[in-house]
């Protein structure tokens, strides 16, 4: 089977870095946020207003209405017709792309490459960018079996969601160029990224807050990795989606500390560190192509 391929928007310019978002990001923002409140329709408009190209949503319809370029997002756990069926509805929307929760990782290593290369299958003949995603509770939430089903099939390109792993193996815990090393193969075919700091224990960090610093600068080797990899490879009109995946505290995702009633409350607006980590990204992507040309 071919590689999957890259996400394109049908011209002719460099290789690029797009700016997305997920559709949790601003949902549910809290009155102290300067983020938008709201109907769907009225989130969406703004979203388009701040700058932002894509949104990955369930609602596809609602962000190409917006102007938003629509991106797919689906969970499957074992149903390969099932995960044609979204394809297909996705691609039909207008979706640039679609990233998938696949597995429950309790496959056996058969039944993990049964999977993928049904995924494979179905992004070639549907036509469709269909990028596996590293997340926990699925297929991919270990590193090492991750690395294994890569082997087996090198055409694998995913959404690096690498908050996962940084939190589910306790990621600084040990040898971490030793690690780095060894998430070179995934860094090289990440074409989509989830942009959400967390740290050994915290699955949301507040990016923005020095304390953090520590974890930001890790993301940051790990994003310009991931960004060395598209560029080796992108053509005219490709680009790298990156789409800040924040959550609310109905997720149990992030920090809550006292806010200045005395009520819990997130420990950071959501909307403007979305725009933060969007700025990393870029820096990262700069960084990423300074390396590639020194190395030329």
């Amino acid at each position: 089977m071919a590689p999957v391929p890259n996400t394109n928007d049908g011209s002719s310019r460099a290789p690029r870095l797009l700016h997305g978002i997920s559709f949790v990001t601003p949902a549910a923002l809290p009155d102290w946020s300067v983020g938008p409140r709201g109907s769907t329709e009225t989130i969406n408009a703004a979203l388009k207003a701040a700058g932002y190209e894509a949104l990955q949503t369930i609602e596809p319809h609602k962000a190409v209405a917006a102007g938003l370029i629509p991106t797919g997002m689906m969970r499957i756990f074992d149903d390969v017709a099932q995960m044609r069926e979204r394809v297909r509805m996705f691609r039909d929307a207008g979706c640039d792309c679609t990233t998938v929760h696949l597995g429950t990782g309790l496959e056996s290593d058969d039944e993990m490459t049964r999977l993928a290369e049904a995924m494979l299958e179905i992004a070639e003949s549907e036509r469709h960018p269909v990028y596996l995603e590293t997340h926990r509770a699925t297929m991919t939430q270990d590193i090492r079996r991750t690395l294994d089903l890569i082997e087996r099939l090198p055409e694998l390109r995913f959404n690096g969601d690498f908050a996962h792993w940084y939190i589910g193996h306790e990621f600084t815990y040990g040898d971490m160029e030793m690690k780095f090393a060894a998430l070179a193969p995934v860094f090289e075919r990440t074409r989509f990224l989830h942009l959400r700091i967390s740290s050994n224990a915290f699955g949301q960090v507040t990016a923005s807050d020095p304390a953090e610093a520590r974890h930001t600068d890790y993301y940051r080797r790990m994003w310009t990795a991931a960004c060395e990899g598209f560029l080796r490879s992108a053509g005219p009109g490709d680009y790298l989606a990156v789409h800040p995946e924040l959550l609310p505290a109905r997720a149990f995702y992030p920090k809550m500390v006292p806010g200045p009633d005395g009520e819990m409350r997130e420990e950071s607006d959501r909307w403007t560190e979305a725009h933060y980590l969007i700025d990393i990204a870029e820096h990262c992507f700069a960084a990423a192509r300074a390396n590639l040309a020194v190395a030329a």
